[in-house]
């Protein structure tokens, strides 16, 4: 008798913890982090500024060309795209700090001074990436006749 007992203790947990299990099994999609926020277990850092897909699939294609994007052209501006613009920034526009894809002050506001000198930039060159950088970033990212 205390076998069937054993295995019908067995078996409820099976079907109980089962359900349960499955639910904890499957991880859900990663969600991207704020910007700025340091990449970590795995999460990707997801910033556009304000770029639709097909902007920021023009930009990562130019990244890629002359800035040694190695990452997919998905319309996506992660780390990988971050840390290819911060190389041109370096490079053009004064950006001084670590190439680590994160889109912090220094990296916006040397992005601000290209902004300026090329896209109609008019705010202050302060690191914050509000309405007037991102409509001058868009017209940085779109393609060019």
């Amino acid at each position: 008798m205390t076998r069937p007992l054993v295995r019908l203790a067995i078996a409820t947990a099976l079907a109980v913890g089962g359900s349960a299990g499955a639910a904890f099994a499957t991880p859900a999609p990663a969600a991207p982090q704020a910007a700025g926020a340091p990449a970590g277990a795995g999460l990707t850092t997801v910033e556009n500024l304000g770029l639709n897909t097909s902007e920021a699939e023009y930009l990562q294609n130019w990244l890629a060309l002359y800035w040694g994007y190695p990452g997919e052209i998905n319309g996506l501006l992660d780390t990988e795209s971050w840390r290819a613009l911060q190389r041109f920034l370096r490079a053009k526009w004064g950006y001084l700090g670590a190439i680590d894809g994160i889109t912090g002050t220094e990296t916006v506001q040397a992005l601000q001074r290209r902004l300026k000198e090329h896209e109609s930039y008019h705010g202050p060159i302060d690191g914050i990436a509000g309405p007037s950088t991102r409509e001058a970033f868009k017209r940085f990212a779109a393609p060019k006749s």
